[in-house]
């Protein structure tokens, strides 16, 4: 078991009760899945940076990409029905658990400049959107192999119904929110 899933289990259970005051255990908010998206427009002159890009996320995540194509054709994108265009990863339990431990401790503090993480990327249902410029951030990715940077965007699905519940959770995980000054609230 990760030790991120054994800090839940023992330490934010029990806060995320206290603080908003669950009847049932069942009803505590927790991080369901994270999808890692990778969308390459590129890919539509370049089918080959397609395999570089799934590649590398195969190597981020430890689990091997799905290929996403093009749902549509867009004639002013050149872009036709069918194209591989973009690949992506759902991760789940220990992975999923593994993958955000990383993502806050090792990979977020390798970003230059890095003040923390807006808290206004959530959705209204309890789910984090957060968009990465490259995946050199992360240590797994040999400077050398990389023909270009990739930017990718890192979904965290909840279980939690409002953003509050949400933020709260994954700010007891250890996300490294930015805080905000007295006059924004």
């Amino acid at each position: 078991m990760s030790r991120l899933k054994t800090q839940y289990q023992s330490e934010v259970m029990s806060a995320l009760q206290e603080k908003f005051g669950y009847a049932n255990v069942m009803a505590i908010p927790k991080l369901e899945k994270i999808v890692v998206n990778v969308g390459l427009g590129e890919a539509i002159q370049n089918p080959k940076l397609l395999d570089s890009a799934t590649n590398e996320l195969g190597i981020i995540t430890g689990q091997k990409p799905i290929i996403n194509r093009s749902r549509k054709a867009i004639a002013s994108f050149k872009l036709r029905k069918g194209i591989p265009i973009a690949c992506s990863v759902t991760l789940r339990s220990d992975r999923m658990y593994e993958f955000f431990d990383r993502l806050v401790n090792m990979a977020l503090p390798r970003v230059r400049d890095f003040r923390g993480l807006s808290d206004r990327s959530f959705d209204g249902h309890g789910n984090y959107t957060l968009g990465l410029r490259d995946q050199l951030i992360f240590p797994e990715i040999d400077y050398s192999n990389v023909n270009r940077t990739n930017g990718m965007n890192v979904c965290m699905v909840t279980t939690a119904t409002t953003d509050d519940e949400a933020r709260t959770l994954l700010s007891l995980l250890g996300f490294p929110f930015r805080n905000r000054g007295l006059i924004d609230g």
